[in-house]
């Protein structure tokens, strides 16, 4: 897409407004002012996106002029699919993404391309679901309890389709499900869902060159880019998917399948995308980086403030065929605090898509070691790692350090509250022991090597495939 353009009065404009915040900045004499922000290092920037409704921080910042008050020149460019955003942002044609929260971690790691990314910034909760094919549907309802009013009974677990895959396997008709990409928080959540309800999902084993994910899979799991979700559904290649909104509603609309459950029921509140950059990137470009948070935090601010009130506006901008190119109504579906199930039972889920409240844009360090938990469990990490490496593998990807930068600056130019964000000087950087879990297992991220041998299916320990 084309970036807005500035003349070069409003480019004056903006230089004479921070210059005289710099001059008042140094006339006061109050212990609690902050350093002065310098100006950006790079103005012209690119960042890179999938077509997904929790892209909405990019193109709020854009469409309000929030980049523009940083002076930042931004433009914002779909891209085709996961592999080819992370490829873009490390050979540096993008400046920075949308991007998965495994992502930086994996190319950290090792775990396929590696380079070091960071994020500054967490850019949602919650937003996923899980979809199954109008066929499977009608053979798991006979095992879905019904509510009074005789609709399905909600959180529906994975129990109720077992009986399903278990007759797929009995006939030798392999069970297929799509997600995103093999370190998604999609594919994790679709495991952790079967998993919960006895169907193995599978193991990797890099290692040994296996990375189809589906050694001893009950279910076997392969990518399709989130477009292409409902279509790949729709010609029976797949029987169900996890993805993120508008295509679990898309098949509602489109009469192909049935969403049975979100992610928030799998876990409440749930860290979803982050925006990642290289760390060369914010050594080389440390003002940039601090402004581009600014800006994104005010845009995931935006989404949530008076309760969502800026919701439908936000819709309309997302339906531009620029960003999600979804129809409104489909979008609307999710963004405005409900979601459709079956056609016609739509229920209220004002949380489906957070992007501020709940500290939801602070990069949590225990976000990032469940997510590697997941990385272990499913053997993407071979073997068995101390719980010091958890924390150190996240330190070095996640960087609350950037993000206190961001919003000091914006609590000293007034346009947020100290009390919009956490205590940082109290902060560790894990969140409390988490319980709102589907199998009612609780992750303390100070604890990930406990955490695993909690579960019955998956690698804990010192197993090895």
């Amino acid at each position: 897409m084309m970036r807005k353009q500035w003349g070069n009065a409003a480019r004056r404009t903006s230089c004479l407004k921070r210059l005289g915040l710099g001059l008042l900045g140094l006339a006061l004499t109050t212990a609690t002012a902050v350093a002065e922000l310098g100006e950006p290092e790079k103005e012209d920037l690119k960042f890179g996106f999938i077509k997904l409704t929790d892209m909405a921080p990019l193109a709020i910042a854009y469409e309000k002029g929030f980049f523009e008050d940083e002076g930042l020149y931004v433009q914002l460019e779909a891209q085709a699919n996961w592999k080819v955003l992370l490829d873009g942002v490390i050979d540096g044609q993008l400046d920075g993404a949308h991007m998965l929260a495994g992502q930086p971690l994996a190319a950290t790691i090792g775990f396929g391309t590696e380079a070091h990314i960071v994020t500054p910034f967490s850019m949602d909760l919650n937003g996923n679901g899980i979809t199954v094919s109008n066929e499977v549907w009608e053979k798991m309802k006979a095992h879905v309890p019904k509510q009074d009013d005789g609709r399905p009974q909600h959180p529906i677990k994975a129990d109720y389709l077992k009986p399903v895959v278990d007759e797929f396997k009995a006939k030798g008709k392999p069970f297929k499900m799509g997600m995103v990409f093999p370190v998604s928080t999609h594919n994790y959540e679709l495991r952790y869902w079967l998993a919960a309800g006895g169907i193995h999902p599978g193991y990797y084993a890099p290692h040994k060159g296996d990375i189809t994910g589906t050694i001893d899979a009950d279910a076997l799991l392969s990518v399709t880019p989130p477009p292409q979700m409902p279509a790949t559904l729709e010609a029976g290649t797949i029987y169900g998917y996890c993805v993120g909104e508008p295509w679990n509603q898309q098949a509602v609309f489109k009469g192909i399948g049935v969403p049975v459950i979100t992610d928030y029921e799998i876990w409440k509140d749930n860290p979803e995308k982050v925006f990642g950059l290289t760390k060369e990137f914010t050594e080389k470009y440390p003002n940039t980086t601090v402004r581009v948070v600014k800006a994104l935090i005010r845009a995931g601010k935006w989404l949530d403030d008076n309760d969502n009130a800026n919701r439908p506006e936000a819709v309309k901008i997302l339906s531009k065929p620029n960003y999600v190119g979804a129809d409104y109504d489909v979008i609307a579906n999710s963004m405005t605090g409900t979601f459709e199930y079956e056609k016609g039972d739509k229920r209220s889920v004002p949380d489906f898509n957070v992007f501020f409240r709940y500290n939801a844009t602070y990069p949590y360090y225990s976000d990032a070691v469940w997510y590697l938990t997941q990385m272990r469990r499913w053997g993407q990490i071979a073997e068995s790692k101390s719980d010091h490496w958890y924390a150190e593998m996240a330190k070095k990807v996640y960087r609350p350090d950037i993000y206190r930068k961001a919003a000091e600056e914006l609590i000293a130019d007034g346009q947020m509250k100290a009390e919009d964000f956490p205590d940082f000087d109290a902060e560790s950087g894990f969140r409390p022991p988490q319980t709102e879990f589907i199998d009612g297992i609780t992750f303390d991220g100070n604890k990930p090597n406990d955490y695993l041998k909690q579960f019955a299916i998956g690698l804990k320990g010192d197993d090895k495939l």
